[in-house]
Order: structure tokens, then C-alpha cells, then sequence
């Protein structure tokens, strides 16, 4: 995994020196941790981010996880530096999005780069699942997405509208028909509201490499909710395949699509997935590839830190906490697999 060139993480102070004699010093405390803009990263890096906070807190009080076997405070503060240093979406539901949206579009304005947004609001989101919730029904959903249009003005931001959304309609969630036509007309209109800002990208989520196996089944789906008006779809988010499967995945897609551009989500499929079946906080896995546009890869616009490396999946069983909580030690276990 390549880090090279990303600013350093501040974890010390400078010691002084003296002609004379002086007591001895208090012991030294790191210094809080400061998010910076890495050069060459077109996306922009908060410090509101879930790790960023975690890491400032911790640098500030001079304290680490100390969760991991073998591991301490500065080997933990450098694995939670090494999530914290790059960039990664910010997710919008409920009714502080139009708010979060206009703040973290106007920070990465004022930064020269581009903000991440994740919007995920949909009525009946996750099939009732750990993320359930939503917009109440269709008219709240689009009064949110036109509130979601109005903060961003004219800045700049790359957006993934409604992950699972789609794939959801084509699984064992039993949509009905009905749900599902209203569903596709919802993501159409945002796809269209979204699009009237020249500087925004819209990428409707189509599921992972696991998911939906037939192609042209999903490709006909993503047509119905508004791909073709869109700047492509995404894959592998909040998933563990690996790129060069997500590549695989999204290169059959695309063509059943026409060549409908695509991103992946590489937070966490440093070492693939457990299995096709553990999605929910599977143990031993790994940050992937650093978000970038230069993949190398033909169709392929990004890498993408779409879900935040860090926060839960949900209470797999386990006692885990819940869906989109920050869980140290899991973020640790990231951030230090295979390094």
C-alpha cells in the first residue's frame, strides 16, 4: 500500500536545548493531530471525519487504543493517522444533510478540492435492516434531494446516490413491483436534480462483485433509476472485494450498459473478503488502494473511500456497535493488517 508523499502526522514535540543546567523536563505529549491536503489529491480531506476526531483526541491527551496484540499508543495513533490522512465521504440522511452538505462543500471549496458526499435517504433504506430508516415516503424524499441540490450551489462535489438501493430491488428483499417502480422514479429525479450542478458527479449505487450476478438484469434496473443521466454507477461500497474483482464486476456492467463509467469503493478490501457471505464486520481485513482518479484502469474514474474505514457495519452478533458508529478497534485492525 502506497503512501507516499501525504503529510506527515505530528506525533511529538521538539525537545529545546541549554548552556545550563535546567530540571528535567515534563514528560513530552504529542501534539494534537493535523488534518492537512495532501499534495496531488483531488478530494478533500476533513477533520470532521470520524477518524480525523478520534486521532485528534487521542494525539491531544497523549492516549492510544492499546487494543490490538502487540500494539501501543504510538503504533495505534499512526494506524489511526494513516485512515484520518486521506479523504473520505461524508454520508447524508435525515434532515441535518442539507446543513452537513453546504458546510463540508464549502470547507473543501475553500481547500481548491472536491468534496464526498454519500446520499442515503431513500424510504425503506436497507430492507429494514441495521440501516433502516429513510424519507417517509416519496414526497419527503424529493423535498430532501431538492434540499440536498440547494446546498451545494455551485461547488464542486462527487456524490454516490442510495448504495443498495437498486440491488436491493433485485434480491431477496422482496421489493414489491410497486415499491420498486416508485423507487427507480425517486433516484431518476435526484439523478436529474443533482445533475443541474455542472460541477457535481452523480454514481448510483449498483451493489458489489457478490450481489446481483446477472449483468443485464442490474443494467436494466440502473437504467430505470436514471444511470444514463448520470456519470456512471458505483460498486464494492461498504464491501471487502478486491479491486481487481470490483474492476471485473464493474467492466461487465459497464458494457451491458454501453460503457457507462464507474467507481470502487477500496476502503476496506486491502485483503478481500472473508467470504461472499461475511459483510458485516468480518475480522482480518485491510485498507485498500488510497482514493485517486490516475487507476489506470479504463472506465474506472476513482478509488474511492466511500465507507468510512472505521464504523461499524452493525451488531453482527458479536456486540458490535451499531451501523455507522466509529469502533476503534476495528479501525486499528484496518489500518495495521499486513503493514
Amino acid at each position: 500500500m502506497a503512501w507516499a508523499g501525504l503529510a506527515g502526522l505530528v506525533v511529538g514535540v521538539a525537545a529545546g536545548c541549554t548552556s545550563a543546567p535546567a530540571a528535567a523536563p515534563p514528560p513530552s505529549r504529542p501534539a494534537p493531530a493535523a488534518v492537512t491536503q495532501p499534495a496531488g489529491q483531488l478530494f478533500y480531506v476533513s477533520d470532521q471525519s470520524s477518524a480525523a476526531k478520534e486521532l485528534a483526541t487521542r494525539s491531544a491527551s497523549g492516549s492510544g487504543p492499546g487494543s490490538a496484540a502487540g500494539s501501543g499508543p504510538a503504533a495505534d495513533l499512526a494506524a489511526l493517522g494513516r485512515i484520518a490522512r486521506q479523504p473520505s465521504a461524508l454520508w447524508l440522511a435525515g434532515s441535518d444533510a442539507r446543513a452537513k452538505a453546504e458546510d463540508l462543500t464549502i470547507r473543501a471549496e475553500a481547500a481548491g478540492r472536491t468534496a464526498l458526499l454519500v446520499a442515503y435517504d431513500i424510504p425503506h433504506r436497507d430492507c429494514g435492516q441495521f440501516s433502516a430508516g429513510g424519507a417517509a415516503d416519496a414526497p419527503a424524499y424529493r423535498a430532501w434531494i431538492d434540499g440536498l441540490s440547494a446546498a451545494l450551489a455551485d461547488r464542486a462535489a462527487w456524490i454516490v446516490l442510495e448504495p443498495d438501493a437498486v440491488a436491493h430491488t433485485l434480491d431477496s428483499c422482496a421489493v414489491p413491483a410497486a415499491e420498486a417502480t416508485e423507487r427507480y422514479a425517486l433516484l431518476s429525479y435526484a439523478v436529474g436534480v443533482l445533475k443541474k450542478h455542472p460541477k457535481v458527479r452523480v454514481y448510483v449505487d449498483a451493489g458489489n462483485a457478490g450481489w446481483v450476478k446477472d449483468p443485464g438484469q442490474l443494467a436494466e434496473a440502473l437504467r430505470s433509476a436514471g444511470v444514463g443521466q448520470a456519470d456512471g454507477f458505483a460498486v464494492n461500497v461498504s464491501n471487502f472485494y478486491t479491486t481487481e474483482q470490483s474492476s471485473e464486476f464493474g467492466a461487465k456492467l459497464s458494457a451491458a450498459l454501453g460503457g457507462s463509467h464507474f467507481v470502487i469503493d477500496t476502503s476496506r478490501n486491502g485483503n478481500g473478503p472473508l467470504s461472499d457471505r461475511d459483510w458485516c464486520n468480518p475480522p482480518g481485513r485491510a485498507l485498500g488502494e488510497p482514493p485517486t482518479t490516475a487507476t489506470g484502469r479504463a472506465g474506472v474514474d476513482a478509488y474511492l473511500w466511500i465507507k468510512n474505514p472505521g464504523e461499524s457495519d452493525g451488531d453482527c452478533g458479536r456486540g458490535e456497535p451499531p451501523a455507522g458508529q466509529f469502533w476503534l478497534p476495528y479501525a486499528v485492525g484496518l489500518a495495521s493488517a499486513g503493514r
